[in-house]
């Protein structure tokens, strides 16, 4: 598979086949929750948003946009080049908050108990091929 732009509709697509096929509700505790990454200096400039939602452990919804993302439980927001650097597998996220270079919008317990299966859901995500 030739790499395909990082943050596009088609990278989307991929991730949303990826995400089913590999990440089953028992592989994610059953949960019930939604998340929004906020990418920041995106090239060409501006913002864009990608909304993660699952039900019960399976992906319910993995949305791509530009503009004020939709309502999520947690909120995360960096640069367009740190998501990078966690997509390619380079930066962990947990270590990217604990430093800073992600900020977390929402409750910072439940998100620590969730890390587990955010890092699933980046190991998948880093399997895509992608140009940045």
């Amino acid at each position: 598979m030739p790499p395909l732009q990082y943050l596009t509709e088609e990278w989307r697509a991929e991730a949303e086949k990826r995400l089913k096929a590999e990440l089953t509700p028992e592989k994610m505790n059953h949960i019930t929750s939604s998340m929004s990454n906020i990418y920041l200096d995106c090239p060409g400039g501006g913002s864009k948003f990608l909304l993660f939602r699952f039900e019960n452990g399976a992906l319910a919804e993995i949305a791509l946009g530009t503009g004020e993302p939709p309502q999520a439980e947690f909120q995360i927001s960096g640069t367009y080049e740190v998501f990078a650097q966690i997509s390619r597998a380079e930066l962990g996220a947990q270590k990217a908050l604990m430093t800073g270079k992600l900020r977390l919008k929402g409750n910072m317990i439940k998100a620590l108990k969730l890390a587990a299966i955010a890092d699933r859901l980046n190991k998948v995500l880093a399997g895509i091929p992608a140009a940045y």
